[in-house]
């Protein structure tokens, strides 16, 4: 089987059940943007040398491979493979409580930065964001169930929560905006 078909030269791509549309629809946006997360998570795996990092991320790249499943596959038809609940966005919540309990109270904004770990979270974090405003796009549009948008914004949360964590680990210090920013001085009239 070769890796190209040509079959998307017009423009267009396959859904899941033989269904041809655009490749600049909002579904075909949402579940490139889900793949883009998935593919900068796995960066982020090879990179780290931290196991309990690594089998999370790990998780959430197969579980992002069913929700892309899901968003691949027409309204109308029933999609391959397993079927996200509120249970994948509960175990989100639990790692983001650990990671809470462990790194100390956030007392001021940060920026990414840091250890390159807890930098390339970030990165990921932005692009699950960005994942979740086209689901948001394509829920208006098409019925999708909730519980995606759901798991993006949680995962979101998490990923923010797993880049203190990397840096705390790596005992390297937060960015905070404050420490960055240099003091204006007031303007005096001519």
């Amino acid at each position: 089987m070769k890796i190209y078909t040509r079959a998307g030269d017009g423009g267009e791509t396959g859904l899941l059940g033989n269904v041809r549309v655009s490749k600049g629809s909002d579904r075909v946006e949402a579940y490139g943007s889900v793949d883009e997360l998935v593919s900068w998570l796995g960066l982020v795996r090879t990179e780290s040398n931290d196991p309990e990092l690594s089998t999370q991320v790990g998780e959430i790249q197969a579980t992002l491979f069913f929700v892309n499943s899901e968003l691949a596959t027409p309204s109308d038809r029933e999609p391959f493979g397993e079927i996200i609940g509120e249970d994948a966005v509960s175990q989100l919540e639990d790692w983001i409580d650990a990671c809470d309990e462990e790194t100390p109270a956030l007392k001021s904004f940060i920026l990414p930065g840091g250890s390159k770990t807890s930098a390339q979270l970030h990165v990921a974090r932005t692009i699950c964001r960005r994942a979740e405003r086209s689901v948001v796009r394509l829920m208006a549009e098409e019925p999708l169930r909730k519980v995606i948008v759901h798991y993006l914004n949680r995962l979101s949360d998490l990923l923010f929560a797993l880049g203190r964590r990397a840096n705390y680990r790596e005992g390297v210090e937060e960015v905070l905006v404050n420490n960055l920013r240099k003091p204006r001085t007031p303007k005096t009239p001519a």
